[in-house]
């Protein structure tokens, strides 16, 4: 691992310290990092209307270490924005404290970015890096980049099967998770901004869809069928960013059909077995596994799109 990799992966760690409250702003890191490879400032997105990551990370530099900005590296895990919204640009912040180099996790693909923040800077004479740790950066913040490039949530369909590929027990309900993928489980529900099931799933199993064994938001609730199917567009009207899907088996079977998924979550329970019931959904060919954990006998799998 390289110093700028290095730097790098503190802005990520910075930046998911803003998981619950950026929104809908994207999650930012920011270090400065002296010419002695010292770091004298750092800091991160905290709450939407507020200071963005590289003001916090100024502010934070102590008054004895303001000479050093001069010779310093500014590392940030997202392209500095370069237009007025609810905070003023930070391009014209970093440009100010004349900071010698600037190294970027990512671009941002907010229509209101999209590199201008980048070509500002080399404009006034500082030296750009670009790409560090690009694709861990670009995830941190992928539901925030598929709301704005598809017009959409970004999609996770989720489910747990038992080990010879049921998601109940001869069509009745039957706990799959173990107490702590059922935490995991709640943990990914107070990260999302809504959460769907089908209405057979609603009237047959009352599922409370909140969250109760970790802390955070519940997810706004709701409820598909024939009669009131899914709008996407209304979705990405009401700032929804990311949208988890909770079956049942024909409800997660039409967003496969359809292609709207962006991450599927499968929990399998390897010691469970039924002698029937509802099948689980087919993982799609385009399909590839990115994680796959194992807690006390569950196994979470992880796909996302090739």
């Amino acid at each position: 691992m390289n110093n700028d990799e290095k730097y790098m992966r503190r802005c990520l760690q910075l930046a998911r310290n803003g998981q619950q409250n950026a929104k809908p702003n994207p999650m930012v890191g920011a270090v400065i990092v002296s010419s002695d490879g010292r770091i004298i400032g750092e800091g991160y997105h905290v709450r939407c209307g507020k200071a963005h990551a590289e003001v916090n990370a100024f502010a934070s530099v102590r008054l004895e270490d303001e000479p050093l900005l001069k010779e310093a590296t500014l590392y940030v895990s997202l392209e500095p924005c370069s237009h007025y919204g609810k905070t003023p640009p930070c391009v014209d912040l970093i440009i100010k404290k004349g900071v010698k180099r600037v190294v970027v996790g990512c671009v941002d693909e907010f229509a209101e970015v999209q590199g201008r923040g980048i070509k500002k800077l080399q404009e006034a004479g500082i030296d750009v890096t670009v790409g560090v740790l690009e694709a861990e950066c670009q995830a941190l913040n992928r539901c925030f980049f598929t709301y704005h490039r598809a017009q959409r949530p970004y999609i996770i369909l989720k489910w747990a099967q038992t080990a010879n590929g049921f998601i109940d027990d001869n069509h009745k309900p039957v706990q799959i998770s173990n107490a702590f993928t059922k935490m995991l489980s709640h943990k990914l529900r107070s990260e999302a901004d809504a959460i769907l099931v089908g209405r057979v799933t609603e009237e047959r199993d009352h599922p409370q869809l909140t969250v109760r064994d970790w802390k955070g938001n519940n997810p706004k609730r709701l409820v598909i069928d024939h009669a009131h199917p899914l709008n996407i567009e209304s979705l990405h009207a009401h700032h929804i960013q990311s949208l988890i899907v909770e079956g049942g088996a024909q409800t997660l079977r039409s967003f496969l059909v359809q292609g709207l998924w962006d991450e599927i979550r499968v929990e399998t329970n390897t010691t469970m077995t039924v002698g029937g019931g509802t099948r689980a959904p087919q993982i799609p060919a385009n399909a590839v596994v990115t994680q796959s954990h194992n807690y006390d006998g569950n196994q979470i799998v992880i796909y996302q799109r090739k």
